[in-house]
């Protein structure tokens, strides 16, 4: 995939978090915009820790090319202070 395609997917207001599906079928869920950091040739994923949240866990470095789809994904809101069931 074109690094233009993934910056005008991770740039969409307002933002819908995504699911990039790699070649090997490792599957990433961008959650905020901000988890990631596109170049020319490649991109830089924040993989969260258990909680799901920042700081991040670990930098993952994909290049472009790798990332066969991208797809909206629903994350499941929090109401009230209760989390919704796994």
């Amino acid at each position: 995939m074109k690094a233009t395609d993934i910056l005008e997917d991770l740039e969409k207001r307002p933002f819908t978090p995504l699911r990039f599906f790699i070649a090997d079928g490792t599957v990433y869920d961008i959650r905020h915009p901000e988890q990631c950091v596109v170049g020319l040739t490649s991109i830089v994923v924040g993989v969260a820790g258990p909680a799901g949240v920042a700081p991040y866990e670990r930098l993952v470095r994909v290049g472009c090319e790798h990332v066969v789809r991208i797809e909206p994904i629903q994350i499941p809101t929090v109401k009230n202070g209760q989390h919704p069931p796994a």
